[in-house]
């Protein structure tokens, strides 16, 4: 989906908040597309671990759990988007084409 985007170039992906926190520390991309639920480690606690990897990347929640009291601790942890799976996943698509985000995973 991203490839529909020009300049957008996926330089990583991991399955679980351990490899996400690798990959985001060694790669260090300027977007993180994060789910809440990941095997061992929670999403949200890979976004806490990341405001210690300065400068922060852009963060996109997308998640089947779009819940309000997700939606206000992943915004309060640094998120600068929160999209439900099932309704919100061309918005991804919108944030990468307004913003001008190149080089993103």
């Amino acid at each position: 989906m991203l490839s529909e985007v020009g300049h957008v170039k996926v330089v990583g992906d991991a399955g679980t908040a351990a490899s996400a926190l690798d990959k985001i520390w060694s790669l260090r991309p300027d977007v993180v597309i994060l789910d809440i639920q990941m095997p061992g480690l929670s999403g949200m606690y890979v976004l806490e671990k990341m405001k210690k990897f300065p400068p922060m990347p852009k963060v996109i929640v997308l998640t089947n759990y779009p819940f309000p009291h997700f939606k206000n601790a992943c915004l309060a942890g640094g998120a600068d988007y929160f999209f439900d799976k099932s309704k919100d996943f061309e918005k991804i698509l919108d944030v990468f084409r307004t913003n001008g985000l190149s080089n993103h995973s």
